[in-house]
């Protein structure tokens, strides 16, 4: 079993900076990719930064420029670096982390999401 959690969330006043953990822990070959999400209230989840196996990285629109998506060492822990948070940002932040399983010569990529952290912006 693979289990992904967050931390970090609060609340923060408008300009303020944020940063977000994701530990992924559980029987896995590695981590292909990972990826924050965020669902304000009474939106659609949001795909807001991914950071694939090599290094990659990729922002939406609303973000870019603002969030830092990075991993320590290991690659088992993923962060989202938040700064000049703007109100709209509030929500519910998940990590989706996708990972490879070899399991009797057969390979899958399934992917695991956390429960979320809760980020506030005031303004």
């Amino acid at each position: 079993q693979v289990h992904v959690a967050e931390s970090g969330g609060g609340l923060v006043q408008a300009g303020g900076s944020l940063r977000l953990s994701c530990a992924v822990s559980g029987r896995f070959s590695e981590i292909h990719s990972s990826n924050w999400y965020h669902k304000a209230p009474e939106k659609e989840r949001e795909l807001v930064a991914m950071m694939t196996r090599d290094g990659s990285t990729k922002y939406s629109d609303s973000v870019k420029g603002r969030f830092t998506i990075s991993r320590d060492n290991t690659g088992n822990l993923a962060f989202l670096q938040m700064n000049n948070l703007k109100p709209e940002d509030t929500g519910v932040y998940f990590c989706r982390i996708e990972v490879l399983i070899i399991e009797q010569g057969r390979a899958t990529w399934p992917g695991y999401w956390g429960q979320g952290t809760q980020v506030t912006v005031s303004s």
